[in-house]
């Protein structure tokens, strides 16, 4: 079950929401993105996720639908996110959702091609069904190399640090552009914690690849949010 999830994205905020002057650019050009997913839980049925993401001046709007006939939930979500600086990044959060859910995070990043960043995460504990597996109430760490042609591999770790301090996260992002302005990133995900009392340590995964106006991805989080579901999405999505 997707409950009190991290938003997509304290990843996106470690990762840094100006990559490169190519990619804001496009951002200037298409500044909507519309993402459609399907999930497959193994042991809680199907589910679909709509996410709409608008991208300005005064940062990232976002509006998203999560249903599941599988866990009879529903959930409407909003948020926005936005970089403030240049050589010390700052990047709030906020986020909330139907059912009363409210949050936030906080990171921090320094640096030019070599970086490094740190954030913070809190919510109401109220349920938040999203996009991203990682747990919200956390602290985390971010540390790679971003090139300036859009290539850049990043290591991130993420630990609950509030009602579940041993559930923890380690992702290895690396992004390649390839010809005709597309572009590879594969996103390794190292999981441990506890799940009904028992530990575990497994192995995720995420793919995506983008092309000018569209996108897919493929992903793969076992025991997501650390239960005993096993948990699939493809997405699609286009810019406009």
């Amino acid at each position: 079950m997707i409950e009190t999830l991290a938003w997509a994205r304290i990843a996106v905020a470690l990762m840094g929401i100006a990559v490169c002057g190519a990619c804001a650019a496009a951002d200037d050009e298409t500044p909507f993105k519309l993402t459609a997913g399907g999930y497959h839980f193994s042991e809680a049925g199907d589910g679909v996720d709509v996410n709409v993401r608008h991208t300005s001046e005064y940062g990232n709007l976002w509006l998203g639908f999560f249903k599941s006939n599988g866990l009879d939930v529903q959930q409407w979500r909003a948020g926005w996110d936005r970089s403030f600086g240049e050589q010390l990044r700052l990047q709030p959060s906020v986020q909330i959702a139907s059912g009363g859910f409210a949050g936030g995070s906080l990171n921090v990043e320094t640096g030019e091609s070599w970086v490094a960043g740190a954030g913070i995460g809190r919510t109401n504990l109220r349920p938040y069904y999203n996009l991203n597996f990682d747990p919200n109430d956390s602290w985390s760490l971010l540390a790679g190399y971003r090139g300036d042609n859009g290539q850049s591999v990043l290591a991130s770790y993420v630990r609950d640090n509030r009602e579940n301090p041993d559930q923890q996260h380690f992702h290895v992002v690396m992004r390649t552009p390839t010809p005709d302005k597309q572009r590879l990133t594969v996103d390794l995900l190292y999981k441990r914690g506890l799940v009904e009392g028992q530990r575990i340590s497994k192995l995720g995964a995420t793919l995506t690849y983008d092309w000018p106006k569209v996108f897919v991805r493929l992903a793969y989080d076992p025991r997501t949010n650390f239960t005993v579901d096993n948990a699939w999405r493809l997405s699609v999505g286009t810019r406009f």
